[in-house]
């Protein structure tokens, strides 16, 4: 008799999380190996619809726990008890999380609670600052003493588990964000932005977002924005503003005035590829577009002053220029005057992966249960 399908949960609570796990999410249901259950704890909310949307993907379970003003206490105990009770139903045999998020945190606790195996999508990635960012190193240093499957994306990664001495088994994939990017950028998507010329000015596009940046972090990033406007008349600047009133507030009014400034709600997946396919430059404090842009030849200034993903600077693809405006100003002027110094990160080799990451984990999974 052939085998009925085993119960695998993967858990989604940001946009990010929704990216990265789409193309895994879409293979495991291809698979007759596996009874795929997606479950949302609502960490995001109208971001991860739309990402859901986009990969024609819908969740079998939504905690739907986004309140306003929620705290990271709030985050971790509603999808704690979301998850166990959902778990104590569906029964799952392998729960799959995704990165460093508090829903990512709060499924691997919630699994290892009943005992049931996990396996954490990006592993490995470590800046060695507990605090830097914030929580993020602490979640995933949190989830790799709880995983039974590492999916590594890099050599490096891989590295920072085996010198942790964690359980579980350590395998390199590549990282699933390639694999969703290159499949939406196939699509060519259209990135319509009212007022916004796409052949009258070197786009600049930037996205600013992670909590060690707020407050005077944020305004010293704003500042060097305008630095870079004032010396290259020939570019403009698109903002999509982050949701939370902290971010948002702050860079509307620094930024709102400026003739050549494109403030704009979040895009959407889809748009925010064909962002990227169009620019000329990334500055972003985000993890996954130091990932992204390269693929699709794209300098990247990093807005930090650490980064789990060093390898892109090893790479050449990316630069760390922290959030002093002057670091800021003198980078993306380099780049923006000096075509050697453009081509030669344009053209750098991503280190991330190859658009396959996915395949790799199904792989895997099917392996684990074949010889457990």
């Amino acid at each position: 008799m052939p085998q009925a399908p085993i119960p695998v949960s993967l858990i989604v609570g940001t946009r990010p999380e929704a990216i990265k796990m789409a193309p895994v999410i879409q293979k495991f249901r291809s698979s007759s190996d596996f009874d795929t259950q997606v479950i949302l704890t609502g960490q995001h909310r109208e971001m991860v619809d739309q990402v859901m949307q986009l990969f024609d993907l819908t969740a079998d379970r939504d905690l739907a726990i986004m309140q306003p003003k929620q705290t990271l206490t709030d985050i971790t105990c509603w999808s704690l008890q979301g998850l166990q009770d959902l778990f104590q139903q569906v029964q799952p045999r392998l729960v799959l999380v995704q990165g460093d998020t508090t829903t990512a945190f709060a499924a691997a606790l919630a699994a290892f609670y009943q005992k049931i195996p996990v396996g954490h999508v990006e592993a490995g990635l470590r800046t060695d600052n507990l605090y830097n960012p914030y929580p993020e190193e602490a979640n995933r240093r949190l989830i790799s003493q709880l995983a039974s499957l590492h999916f590594a994306p890099t050599s490096l990664a891989m590295d920072h588990l085996h010198q942790s001495r964690v359980p579980g088994a350590i395998h390199q994939t590549g990282n699933t964000v390639i694999d969703a990017l290159l499949s939406m950028a196939n699509r060519q998507p259209q990135c319509q932005i009212p007022g916004l010329n796409w052949n009258q000015y070197r786009l600049i596009l930037a996205t600013v977002h992670r909590r060690e940046n707020w407050g005077a972090p944020l305004l010293d990033i704003a500042a060097g924005f305008l630095q870079v406007l004032e010396k290259f008349p020939d570019t403009a600047l698109l903002l999509p503003l982050h949701r939370n009133p902290t971010v948002r507030e702050p860079l509307q009014a620094k930024l709102g005035n400026h003739p050549r400034v494109f403030l704009t709600e979040p895009l959407d997946y889809a748009e925010l590829v064909g962002a990227i396919q169009r620019c000329t430059l990334l500055l972003t404090d985000s993890g996954g577009l130091q990932e992204e842009a390269p693929s699709l030849g794209k300098p990247v200034l990093v807005l930090r002053e650490t980064t789990e993903r060093p390898e892109a600077v090893m790479a050449g693809t990316a630069k760390l220029v922290g959030t002093n405006p002057a670091k800021i100003f003198q980078t993306a002027a380099e780049l923006l005057s000096n075509p050697d110094a453009y081509e030669a990160m344009a053209k750098a080799v991503n280190p991330f992966g190859d658009g396959h990451a996915s395949d790799r984990i199904l792989s895997i999974v099917q392996a684990y249960f074949a010889n457990s």
